[in-house]
This record gives structure tokens, C-alpha cells and sequence, in this order.
């Protein structure tokens, strides 16, 4: 369970009165100027700076030379190397952070201390204690807070599906499967951060399936057990390379979930059996309306059939989409979707998966705290999985 909100000192809780945001643009920095921020996120924000929206004041690479050339190409008006320093002179609303996990703590919760909301890629930290910190420097009434980049929640299909499941117009939801089986070959695992449990978090649970798994917890709401099993079949890394889980819902329907790297006939896919039709989503790496496909049962009146495969106006899954849906709770001050206990819920169905898989156990909801060796590592120093400790490092502890 999450660990209880830090007490606040009045002169830290005055530095993180979030500024008005009525009437002016939004102030953006985006942290980490790799493919993820040129490619999502800066589009993203330009979209809406040309809706009057956004703006981006800055933006924080530890080489200079990167981050002079990110602004030019984009036209931000002041480059940093040093993120204390951006955010003591711009003072942006906002802070987007799309640099490697292992970072994602510290630089979340020194945005959220100079009052900036903040919007993270996944995964949203490698631990459960890592996201417990991070939510215990949140504002406690109207922000800032900080919410993780989940944008296969947002657009017009996951919308239309999550309320027919939340209104039961289908029926009870009983059977789902999430399948996220892509494939990585041996020079992906060359790029030394990946495959190790500091750098990246996880293997492909952690670092690939996390979306398909949070689209499958938005959409079918609280868990409460899971059993898996996990495997390192074909690279030499210290994460899986594989895993299946299964899991039991609060509301009583079962799902399967396979993560994979191991798969050359990649797909990312959603299936939700109801009682009265069963509703899927095909698609790689984002989805529009054209991706959902729902099937009734023989005899459904022509009527609901209708309504039920009325998704609306295309929007499609995108940075974008949620970018919109963040600015709009950052103008009310209200917490936005996927920020805490809502975007910690994919996180914890991760660490349980992982848990259950290295120990061959069941593993329920809520288990996973203080204490537990899992609260603070997805490996849970698991024989086997465990980061190897080099030989020398062994022999100095045991002559220390």
C-alpha cells in the first residue's frame, strides 16, 4: 500500500503554489532531448502553442551540445544542462521528462518542489517506494502533480469502450487478454542501459507491455490477484525476455497477459469478452477508431449493435490526446488521470507480476509494501534474477 503523504513545511508548501494558469499560456520545459521528446512530445506541445495553449521555454540535456541543437531545431528559446538552474530562472508550469527511468524520481520531484506540474514517460519510476516518493511531494489540494505519459488511455476508442464496460451495455466484462509480443533482436540488448534492472526497470513487462496493461486496467478496473511465470530464453540480459501472468479482477472476470521481445510477428492487442459481445483492439504502437472491432452475440438487437460500434469522431491514441486532457486539469486544478493511486495501479500489477513469477506465488493486490523486498526492487533480489555482484565487490564485503 502506499506509504502516508510526508508532512509539508509551510515555507515548501508556499514554494509550490502552482501560478494562476487562467488566460496565459501554459510555460513548458521538456527534460531529455532524445527520439521520444523530438518524435511525441514537442509536436505535441506545438499543436497546442498553436492553439494559444502552450509555450516551451526550455529544455535540459547533460550534453550541451544536443540541447542547443534540440532548441534550434525547435525553436525554444533557452537550452540548460543543469535542471536546478532551469527551473530556478524559467519557473515553468509545466515539466516534461522523456529521459531513461533511473532518472524519473529525482527529476520529477525536484519539478513538483519548484511548483511545476509534471508529465513523465513510462515507466513512471523502477519501484513502488520510488512512485510513493514522488506522490508524497505532490500538492495536496490543486496541484502540482505529476501524471505518467499512458497515452493508449486517451482518444476516442479506449473512451467509447471504457464507458460501454463501465455501464455494463455489453454485460459483465468476464474473460479479457492482453497481448503485447513484439520483437528485439540482439543489437536492441547492445545499448548498455537496456536489459538491466537499474537502467531500464524491467524487461518487457516493465518497459513494453506496460501500455497494454494499463490501457487493460483503465478499461476493466481494480485488480485483486495475480500468478505468473517469467523466462530469459534468448538474450543475455539480467531481465525476462518474456512473461505470462494471470489475473483476477475485483469484479470477478479473468484475463491472461503476455509480454513478449521474443515475437517477429509483432502486435499489441486488447480483448475483452462481455456477455453480450466481445470488443478488441489490434494495433502496434497506437490506435484509432479503425483498430476496435466489436462483435455481439447472435440475435443482439440492431440498435445496440449500433450504438456500440458508434465510436465518434476519430481521435486517435497520441501524446496529444493526452497532453490535452493534462492541460485541462492543470487550468482546473484538478488531479489529472494516470497521476497518483490511478497511474500507480499499473506499476503495482507489474511489481506483483514480477513478485509472483520469481517466488511461485499469488500474489494479491495491495500485498506489496515497506518491508517487502519487492517495494523497492521489481527483482526482489530473486536468486537467479538478481543483478549478478562482480566477484571483486563479493570479496571486499566479506574481508570488510
Amino acid at each position: 500500500m502506499p506509504t502516508p503523504r510526508h508532512a509539508t513545511s509551510a515555507a515548501t508548501s508556499a514554494n509550490r503554489l502552482p501560478a494562476p494558469l487562467d488566460g496565459r499560456r501554459i510555460r513548458a520545459a521538456v527534460i531529455g532531448t532524445g527520439a521520444i521528446a523530438r518524435g511525441s512530445h514537442v509536436p505535441a506541445l506545438a499543436r497546442l502553442a498553436g492553439e494559444g495553449e502552450t509555450e516551451i521555454v526550455a529544455a535540459v540535456d547533460i550534453a550541451e551540445d544536443a540541447v542547443r541543437e534540440f532548441c534550434a531545431d525547435a525553436g525554444i528559446p533557452h537550452a540548460y544542462t543543469d535542471l536546478d538552474r532551469m527551473l530556478a530562472e524559467q519557473r515553468p508550469d509545466l515539466v516534461v521528462i522523456c529521459t531513461p527511468p533511473t532518472l524519473h524520481r529525482e527529476q520529477t520531484v525536484a519539478a513538483l518542489r519548484a511548483g511545476a506540474w509534471v508529465w513523465c514517460e513510462k515507466p513512471p519510476v523502477p519501484t513502488l517506494a520510488d512512485f510513493d516518493a514522488v506522490e508524497a511531494e505532490e500538492g495536496l489540494d490543486g496541484g502540482p502533480y505529476a501524471a505518467i505519459v499512458f497515452q493508449h488511455r486517451f482518444g476516442s476508442g479506449a473512451r467509447h469502450v471504457k464507458r460501454l464496460i463501465a455501464e455494463e451495455a455489453m454485460g459483465r466484462p468476464l474473460v479479457a487478454h492482453c497481448q503485447t509480443t513484439w520483437y528485439r533482436n540482439a543489437d536492441y540488448y547492445a545499448v548498455p542501459w537496456r536489459g538491466r534492472w537499474e537502467t531500464e526497470g524491467g524487461g518487457p513487462a516493465m518497459g513494453h507491455g506496460i501500455h497494454q496493461m494499463d490501457l487493460l486496467l483503465d478499461l476493466m478496473g481494480p485488480w485483486s490477484e495475480v500468478r505468473a511465470m517469467a523466462g530469459r530464453l534468448v538474450h543475455d540480459v539480467e531481465t525476462e525476455d518474456v512473461s505470462t501472468a494471470l489475473v483476477r479482477f475485483r469484479n470477478g472476470a479473468l484475463a491472461t497477459v503476455v509480454n513478449s521481445v521474443l515475437s517477429p510477428d509483432e502486435v499489441s492487442r486488447i480483448r475483452i469478452d462481455c456477455e453480450r459481445a466481445t470488443v478488441e483492439l489490434t494495433h502496434l504502437y497506437g490506435h484509432s477508431n479503425d483498430n476496435w472491432r466489436v462483435t455481439p452475440v447472435p440475435g443482439t438487437a440492431d440498435a445496440d449493435v449500433t450504438a456500440w460500434r458508434d465510436f465518434g469522431a476519430d481521435v486517435p491514441s497520441s501524446h496529444l490526446a493526452q497532453l490535452r486532457d493534462l492541460i485541462a486539469s492543470m487550468r482546473a486544478g484538478e488531479r489529472p488521470r494516470s497521476s497518483g493511486a490511478d497511474g500507480r495501479t499499473s506499476l503495482e500489477l507489474i511489481t506483483a507480476l514480477y513478485k509472483s513469477a520469481f517466488t511461485d506465488t499469488t500474489v494479491r493486490a495491495g500485498e506489496i509494501g515497506p518491508g517487502d523486498p519487492y517495494y523497492t526492487a521489481l527483482h526482489g533480489g530473486a536468486a537467479g534474477w538478481a543483478p549478478r555482484v562482480p566477484e571483486v565487490a563479493v570479496a571486499q564485503e566479506v574481508t570488510a
